[in-house]
């Protein structure tokens, strides 16, 4: 009903502006919105990945092998997948601010929990949990994107937002490896137990944040002026009638929309593949210390934050897409390579992670330039969650098939080479799409 509101009210509300007066309530809105969402997607990726550092203890305490720890880490996926399509359909329908903070608050919760891990099946079933807890956020705050910045802005948008994955890397892996150094053996608990439990507790307070202070839509936004509301409603409603808001069956049920979900499967195939086991590559290559294995995860992860900035502001100003996710898709299939290649040389695998790191943090934001160009209302709703869900279940075959593979081979290179080969699957996918479609 709002978005309806939202577009009778936009002809005619708003005259023209100058230009630098629409780029300065952008910046408005940017630093209102943005902080916090990063924040929020920090603690969330930290959340799902710190199970990679938390493995460098665990698997010998629990008895766990490579294979067990790769389902695990996955499995999260399979949760995250069942309950991504209605949970993003609830927040279209019951708003951000609440929707949000329910996710952060339960999955805080559980992330917690996972100290408590003693066993094979119990591992598994948190992991599930864990990810059906946060089975809606990242589309949801993608979609939640669409309602604020048109596509011409949303490009930068969304990359400022998803830097928070490295981010999550740059931060996280030095605190992680503290953690497991610092209080190892503290009040009868292991390193990796207080890793989950003092990674959990913000989420809950970050949680409590987004309750009191996000606004759900353009309306509701108290500190914005009239005028400044008109100008983003007369932006988004322009843009709406472009898009197509077909019903929803028909919307998941279009090839292109499956072909967006290839293209993310398999550039999600290489997220994870590095997310989950960066900290045990690193270690593979000679460094044992729990805390110089965390410093260490920050240098391709501050490499990847400026490439990703960098890399968006070239798209969004040529306003071109493909080539933008194809070339740094590549990039980082040439990363993976090397990283195989050098993986008994430290400097020399630092060097490949980073650029391994670079491409495929940077395609990800660039990627959602391409769906959110094409769907509209509920059937964006829909179709966003469908991509990143199905996408995501990479997110389960990747460390799985990794673990399973090394188990295997007794080597990490060749999960290497596989991952490697998905990322140039997605690149030349994303090249045959229609650029006059996705060129926004």
């Amino acid at each position: 009903m709002e978005t309806k509101m939202e577009n009778a009210m936009a002809p005619g509300v708003s005259p023209a502006i100058p230009a630098t007066e629409e780029d300065r309530i952008y910046r408005k809105v940017g630093w209102r919105l943005v902080p916090l969402l990063v924040v929020c997607y920090v603690v969330a990726y930290l959340d799902r990945v710190n199970v990679g550092f938390a493995k460098l203890q665990m698997l010998q305490e629990l008895q766990f092998s490579e294979t067990v720890y790769g389902l695990g880490a996955g499995i999260f996926f399979i949760g995250y997948f069942l309950f991504e399509i209605p949970s993003n359909i609830i927040l279209h329908k019951v708003g951000a601010r609440v929707w949000i903070a329910r996710i952060m608050i339960t999955w805080g919760i559980i992330s917690a929990c996972m100290m408590f891990v003693t066993s094979v099946h119990m591992f598994y079933a948190l992991r599930f949990l864990l990810g059906a807890a946060e089975a809606g956020f990242f589309p949801g705050i993608i979609l939640y994107l669409t309602y604020w910045y048109p596509a011409a802005r949303r490009g930068r948008i969304t990359t400022f937002f998803m830097t928070a994955v490295p981010m999550s890397g740059l931060t996280g892996g030095p605190i992680s490896g503290w953690i497991m150094s610092t209080f190892h053996g503290d009040h009868g608990l292991s390193g990796w137990q207080w890793l989950f439990l003092l990674e959990g507790i913000p989420s809950v307070v970050i949680g409590v944040l987004v309750l009191i202070y996000l606004d759900d839509r353009i309306n509701r936004a108290k500190w914005l002026t009239a005028s400044e509301k008109a100008v983003l409603i007369r932006n988004i409603a322009a843009e709406e009638q472009q898009k197509e808001d077909p019903p929803i069956r028909a919307a998941l049920t279009r090839p292109r929309v499956w072909a967006m979900a290839l293209i993310y499967f398999s550039f999600v195939m290489g997220l994870y593949g590095v997310g989950f086991w960066m900290p045990t590559l690193i270690k593979s290559s000679g460094v044992q210390s729990p805390l110089a294995i965390g410093l260490l995860t920050a240098v391709p992860n501050l490499f990847a934050v400026i490439g990703m900035i960098l890399i968006s502001r070239n798209s969004d100003r040529h306003r071109e897409r493909r080539w933008h996710v194809a070339l740094p898709a590549l990039f980082g299939a040439v990363g993976l390579l090397l990283s195989a290649l050098w993986s008994g040389n430290t400097a020399l695998a630092i060097v490949a992670l980073t650029v391994a790191n670079i491409g495929i943090c940077t395609v990800l934001p660039l990627f959602w330039s391409l769906p959110t160009a094409l769907l509209g209302g509920t059937a964006a709703a829909a179709g966003i969650a469908l991509i990143n869900s199905v996408g995501n279940l990479a997110g389960f075959v990747s460390p799985y098939l990794v673990g399973w593979l090394k188990d295997l081979t007794g080597t990490t290179n060749t999960g290497l080479y596989m991952l490697s080969g998905c990322l140039v699957v997605g690149a030349l996918v994303a090249l045959a799409q229609p650029a006059r479609l996705v060129n926004r």
